[in-house]
């Protein structure tokens, strides 16, 4: 039986029609919608992609953007000045700098430079902190578009053996922090599960993704895990996208689907998921900043 789809994009519109009627009610109460400053240095193709895909997505919820587009020779005092003439400004409820930065600027210094009470991408140290120490400001984009998936198609998490490859900063961490811990009002995200971070240095990487209920691959690997490395009945939620042959796949063999139970397209699936809780995020920081 093939496994079931588990639609990403779809989920995503749902998510982004109730944030779409919180912010109408903000703007109706008399209240300032939620602000978003997205800050892009050069012309890397795909960066613009995924800043415009970023502001249409802002534009359909009511919540107000702004792009500051830098010449690629910024230099790194420039984008400090102006990360701070952000932090200052009570309009901005988010600040996204896209990554990657040209090689002359300190990716940390300018992440480091972000409020933390603004840094709706949750790279900031602090914001790190409060997530490892299970009190999240805010959870992280894709990682939280992840647990979402899971929960609104009523996929447990508790108690269940979910093997995540890939140990970046951006989702494999994270994403192992809020599944591994307990849940609760003030960290509704923890996913109470037994969590294994996998990478692909490990000498038997099959082995340990047999033993998976849930796995996630999130290393940027085209189809890495092929169907003789998924345990049969297990979710599959699919992070990577990659190019090949200038088509769009993940990180998972498109034939798992003949073994799991569950799974996520490319593209499709945590993508779509990961802007919505970049909306999300500016939501929430408006509210918590403005009331």
């Amino acid at each position: 039986m093939p496994a079931i789809r588990l639609d990403g994009k779809a989920l995503a519109e749902n998510l982004r029609a109730e944030i779409a009627a919180k912010v109408a009610s903000r703007v109706a109460g008399g209240q300032q919608p939620p602000g978003l400053a997205v800050v892009l240095v050069g012309d890397n193709p795909a960066s613009q992609v995924y800043v415009r895909n970023k502001r249409k997505a802002c534009d359909q919820t009511g919540i107000r953007s702004w792009l500051h587009h830098l010449p690629a020779d910024t230099s790194q005092r420039t984008l400090l000045d102006l990360i701070a003439e952000l932090n200052a400004n009570p309009e901005v409820h988010g600040i996204l700098v896209q990554l990657p930065l040209p090689h002359q600027i300190d990716e940390k210094a300018v992440i480091d430079a972000i409020d933390p009470d603004v840094d709706v991408d949750t790279f900031h140290p602090e914001n790190v902190g409060r997530l490892m120490a299970g009190h999240p400001r805010f959870y992280p984009c894709t990682p939280h578009g992840c647990v979402q998936i899971l929960q609104r198609n009523n996929i447990p998490t508790a108690g269940r053996e979910v093997v995540i490859v890939g140990r970046s900063n951006i989702v494999g961490k994270p994403l192992a922090l809020m599944l591994m811990q307990k849940p609760t009002p003030n960290n509704p995200a923890g996913g109470d599960a037994i969590v294994t971070v996998a990478h692909t240095r490990a000498p038997d990487l099959a082995a340990l993704t047999r033993r998976a209920d849930i796995l996630i691959p999130a290393v940027g690997v085209p189809r890495l895990i092929t169907p003789d490395m998924v345990k049969p009945g297990a979710v599959v939620i699919d992070v990577g996208i990659n190019s090949v042959g200038g088509k769009l796949c993940g990180d998972a063999d498109e034939r798992v689907a003949e073994v799991a139970s569950a799974v996520t397209p490319v593209p499709g699936g945590v993508g779509p998921m990961t802007i919505a809780m970049l909306l999300s995020n500016t939501l929430q920081s408006c509210e918590r900043l403005d009331g």
